[in-house]
Formats: C-alpha cells, structure tokens, sequence
C-alpha cells in the first residue's frame, strides 16, 4: 500500500479493523490490474469504510455476506457518499476473500430451488453436452424464464407442468426476439426439459410440445457493407490513441479476415505466429484452424501489442485499456466497437453488429470471383449449406438465370 501513499500512518490505520488483514492483498491487485493512484486510494478507502461499518455493528470477515455488502452500498447512498464504480469494488474484495477461504464461496451459499436446479443443468451441459461456454450461459438464461413460470412458495413444480404450458411459455417469449434467437430458445428448452427427464423431475416427454418457430432457410440477404464503406469505416478510426490503436487492430481481423466476435475476444498472445505469418482460431472443441495473417493486418496488431496494450497478466490479445485490464467479458464488447466505428463514419446500415463485416468479407471475394468453397473455407464453415446463402448476393450473376416472365412486360 505505500506505493499509493505517502504518509506512512495511513497504511498503519487501514491495517486495523475486521479487513485490516487483507487490504494488503487487496492493494496488491489493484496495482498488478493497472489501477491509477487516484482511483487505487479510492477503492482502499471505500473498503477501510467498510471495515469500520462492519466494526460497528460487530461483524467480522468470516461473517461477510453479499446482504451485508448490500446493507452497506445502501447506507452509502442514503448519506450521499455512493459512486457507480462501489459496487464493483466490494464485489472484488468478496472474491479475494473467497479465494483465500475467508468467506464461504459462492457454491455454498444458500440458493433457491430454482437456482440449484438451474446450475446443476449447466454442470450437466458443459461436463456431459461439452458445450461451450457462451452456449450454456445462452440456454441459462432461456431456462431461468421457463423455471419461474414453476416456481410457487419457492419450490420447483415441474411435474405439474403439461404440453400447453410450454406452448404458452414458447409463444410469449418467441414474441420478443427475433425467428433466430426463438430458434435458440426452443433449443434451449428442448434440451432441458430432457434433462429434466433424465433426472427424473418429469414423468412424461414434453420435449416433443416445444412448438417449432418458423425461420425459412435463405429467407433474406446477407447485409453487407460495399468495398467504399468498409474504407470509409477503417479511415475514420483514430490511431493516435490507444483505444484507438486497439480498435483499429480489431476492425481489421473482422473486415480482412471475417473473424467472428467470439474469435477476437477469446484471441490469446500464442495463438499468434508471427514466423509463420498465421492465426490459430481455436474452436470450442479441441479444433482449431489456421489463418494467413495479412501483411495490414498484422502490423495493426503488432503495433496495438508494442505500443497501447497495458501491462497486465492476462493472455488475451485485446484487454480493455481501463483498469482492471482484462480480456472483454464477452462479444458484445466487439459488437459496441464496430457500432461506435459506423457512427463516426457516418455509416448507418440496418444491422450494425460484428457480423456484419464478416458478411462484407464474403461478399467482395464473391463479386471478384472467389468461389463459394474458397469463401467458405476462409469463414471456416463447416457446413457447405451455410455458405449457399452468399449466392444470392451476386445478383449480375444470378440475373442470366432467371426465366423470362410469361406474357407481355406491364
């Protein structure tokens, strides 16, 4: 803690109390995750706050709950003193003193019916179904809706559940999102309610009611952005700054290479070869393929890593450049980056996620005749069908096919 004071008794004084033992600690992490002095001293005594809290009303370490830490956020805000980053703070000083056994972990602290069932089912999905990670929280968040519906008094009630049930459920929430995102959902569904049979929680196979939500294959146009805007995209990124550098290597993979989201966020520093000039994409099983790196492409990266990466101990390529410097939480990080970038070019297309520049990829090697394999291998389909969409695209192509209309032109 001295590298963040200068008055040595400040340390001495934060050392006392129900957190005296692990500020230390504490401090060490936030120095190792890139914190600034300023926002370092702000954590420390927001937590020395919080010992004294804890003092006044007797309670000691092993005793800390995230009720209490609530409590206290709470009192916070009633006197005025509450930040919108506090609430980060106290739950990075729960997991410290999880991992250190000072406090019981999160498995052992007392979850509903709903909730056990529902982890016990994401146990079952990444150990038996081996699913990826980003699939089992997609079907998490499916079935926590569904459980709710059979919750009553806190109890799970699923052997009371019957077919129209799970129409009523399907019809409701197909509703909200769109044909592709119902499909999940349905899927998601399927899968648990086999589970549940599985487990014995439901006598009868209500698998076979999940309705099927109508999504037509090749229904629509991949959206795409023309060779002149995916430019007009990249010229508009700031290179000046390291967000911008970042960034900058970022729109790169996803309009040179057709990366997906995913791909860039799980990106780590081996998976780069910079003898061989290749990216290793690693797939969720043990798969994973090999890329040429582009000459642009490449040094993008090469100049993020030597001249804006901070220094941190995470192994991801892209980390976010505020403390604490970690890899993105998810996708939709990236899918925020390429929004921000269309907006700053003046760009505004109906779909503005990272799909869209892995849509404009296949397009141009369509239209400067790539042919659906080679535009298929280089996105790393593994189904043939899915590449089939992009025919539709190269409509001078498509137009000596079609048959004359029958009749006089009206």
């Amino acid at each position: 803690m001295e590298q963040f004071y200068k008055d040595a008794r400040t340390p001495l004084r934060m050392r006392t109390g129900p957190l005296g033992d692990h500020v230390d600690e504490f401090a060490r992490q936030l120095s190792d995750d890139g914190y600034a002095r300023f926002s370092a001293r702000y954590a420390l005594q927001l937590v020395a706050a919080l010992g004294r809290w804890m003092a006044r009303r007797r309670i000691v370490a092993q005793q800390l709950t995230p009720e209490h830490l609530a409590r206290y956020l709470q009192y916070r805000s009633h006197h005025r003193h509450f930040r919108s980053g506090d609430t980060a703070i106290v739950q990075r000083l729960l997991r410290l003193l999880r991992e250190k056994d000072i406090v019981a972990p999160a498995a052992l602290i007392e979850r509903s019916p709903a909730q056990r069932l529902e982890e016990e089912f994401q146990l079952y999905l990444r150990q038996e179904r081996r699913l990826a990670p980003a699939t089992v929280l997609n079907y998490a968040q499916f079935v926590r809706s569904f459980l709710a519906q059979g919750v009553a008094d806190g109890q799970v009630r699923l052997d009371r559940l019957c077919a129209a049930d799970v129409v009523r459920f399907v019809q409701h929430e197909a509703a909200r999102f769109h044909p592709k995102r119902s499909k999940v959902m349905t899927t998601a569904l399927r899968s648990f309610l086999q589970y549940a049979r599985y487990r014995g929680l439901i006598s009868i196979d209500l698998r076979s009611g999940v309705p099927t939500v109508a999504n037509w294959s090749m229904a629509s146009l991949p959206r795409a952005l023309s060779s002149e805007e995916v430019q007009q995209l990249l010229s508009h990124c700031d290179r000046h700054t390291p967000v911008g550098r970042r960034n900058w290597a970022i729109l790169l993979l996803l309009a040179r290479l057709g990366l997906r989201a995913g791909e860039v966020v799980g990106l780590k520093l081996e998976d780069l070869d910079w003898e061989a000039g290749e990216l290793c994409i690693r797939s969720s099983g043990a798969s994973s393929d090999r890329l040429p790196l582009p000459q642009e492409v490449g040094a993008a990266v090469a100049e993020y890593l030597r001249l804006a990466r901070p220094d941190c101990s995470s192994r991801r390529v892209f980390v976010r450049m505020r403390a604490p410097h970690r890899g993105f939480a998810s996708s939709a990080a990236i899918g925020t980056i390429v929004r921000r970038a269309l907006e700053r070019a003046g760009l505004d297309p109906p779909h503005k996620g990272a799909h869209l520049l892995r849509h404009s990829v296949a397009t141009h090697l369509l239209r400067h005749g790539a042919s659906l394999a080679e535009i298929g291998e280089l996105l790393r389909h593994r189904s043939p069908q899915t590449t089939m969409i992009y025919a539709k695209v190269d409509l001078a192509a498509l137009r000596p096919l079609a048959l004359p209309w029958p009749g006089a032109a009206r």
